[in-house]
């Protein structure tokens, strides 16, 4: 199964280039889920349908399924039993019952759940395509960092389990039983475990071009120009690959715009920029429609626009944004893809096996390879879009 995750600024376009490709792909033939992750949901609104979509999927057309994404409904069906534990906890620290259901949610859960069902879905094998209609940049950026955050805060749950509450509080719990509240009952570590071994793998279909591609939807905007700048430096941190960028709302420079003449001028100026910034990624350019992009048969010709005879699903272009390479004298060089990376908010420090990559607000902790394993980071260097790292051995020591 391939998965096409679209995401930009908001107020692009984003869910119509994403309904539109879904359709193009299904009436190719390919067996098609169209699923929306933004919490204020306009899925259904762009596809025009009678009634509302909910967290299974709907028929659309003989080969288009659709469904929104609920937290709520994730939540109960995955974590009931461990929210309802630790909310009672809460409650009885004194904390209020709102409050402590919103406190019982593990940093995250809400973006993890989306991506489990990507990989619920790729291991049925119900679907040749799945897209994935994200929220603005900033959230796609969150649900794409969720596993490492997740894996992390549920390994901390297990931790505690292990050094803390079986040899400690399970034997003290025998002279004080009230302690025994404290103390999660087996279905709770159950769900903990359950929950885990779904996240196992997802990483890596997110960061394999052969499964996974993220697609950029902007307009010819300087401001929405720089955010998509800016994406594909933190894409690229997290390993995914971007394989298309959407050119969305361009007006028409062969025809009259009256007052929007000079609006005109000014997008085929970013235009430019766009070719200058994105380039070698194929950029696919949509018109500026006289009407509204709403309801299946304007969403198959905006499909037919943004393709044409290609197939949706095809991956476009690959490039891995990280390589790892040996040198002669036993030493290693990690290169990491960050375009349009600003030097200056560049912070880069080694932990162990782990290497860990911060521009401005954005994090990504990578594990190195066993090949790297006792050799220290030394001074980081960028060469064009690539972030060098050398790492050598320690003194006195050789390989």
């Amino acid at each position: 199964m391939r998965t096409l995750i679209f995401t930009g600024k908001g107020g692009v376009g984003k869910t119509s280039v994403a309904a539109s490709t879904a359709l193009r792909a299904a009436d190719m033939g390919l067996r098609t889920l169209i699923m929306s992750t933004d919490p204020a949901h306009s899925l259904a609104d762009s596809l025009d349908i009678d009634g509302s979509l909910g967290p299974e999927p709907v028929k659309i057309t003989s080969h288009l399924d659709a469904l929104e994404v609920s937290i709520h409904h994730d939540i109960e069906s995955n974590w009931g039993v461990v929210r309802e534990h630790f909310a009672q906890l809460m409650v009885e620290q004194g904390v209020e019952g709102m409050l402590a259901d919103e406190m019982s949610i593990l940093p995250g859960m809400e973006e993890a759940f989306p991506l489990i069902r990507i990989k619920k879905h790729r291991d049925q094998g119900d679907y040749d395509l799945l897209v994935v209609d994200c929220a603005p940049t900033g959230e796609t950026l969150r649900l794409l960092s969720s596993p490492e955050t997740f894996k992390w805060a549920m390994g901390m749950l297990r931790g505690a389990e292990k050094f803390v509450i079986k040899p400690l509080l399970r034997p003290m719990s025998k002279l004080n039983p009230s302690l025994n509240k404290m103390i999660a009952p087996t279905e709770v570590y159950e769900a903990v475990d359950d929950m885990f071994a779904q996240m196992v793998g997802v990483t890596e279909i997110l960061t394999n071009p052969l499964e996974t591609s993220v697609r950029l939807v902007m307009n010819p905007e300087k401001m929405v120009i720089k955010e998509s700048q800016r994406a594909l430096t933190y894409l690229s941190m997290y390993g995914m690959t971007v394989d298309t960028v959407v050119v969305n709302k361009i007006l028409p420079v062969d025809k009259d715009s009256g007052y929007l003449n000079h609006w005109k001028d000014v997008q085929q100026r970013y235009l430019q920029d766009v070719h200058h910034s994105f380039n070698p990624l194929p950029i696919r350019h949509v018109p500026y429609y006289p009407e509204e992009v709403v309801g299946i048969e304007k969403l198959r010709a905006m499909g037919r626009d943004v393709y044409g005879d290609l197939n949706p699903a095809a991956l476009v272009y690959k490039e891995s944004p990280m390589d790892i390479s040996k040198a002669a004298d036993g030493s290693y060089r990690v290169r990491i893809k960050l375009p349009f990376a600003d030097v200056s908010q560049l912070d880069l420090f080694q932990n162990g096996d782990e290497l860990v990559v911060q521009i401005g607000d954005f994090r990504r902790i990578m594990t190195l390879p066993l090949s790297l394993a006792g050799l220290e980071a030394g001074q980081a260097e960028m060469e064009d879009s690539w972030l060098i790292v050398p790492f050598y051995a320690p003194q006195g020591i050789t390989r």
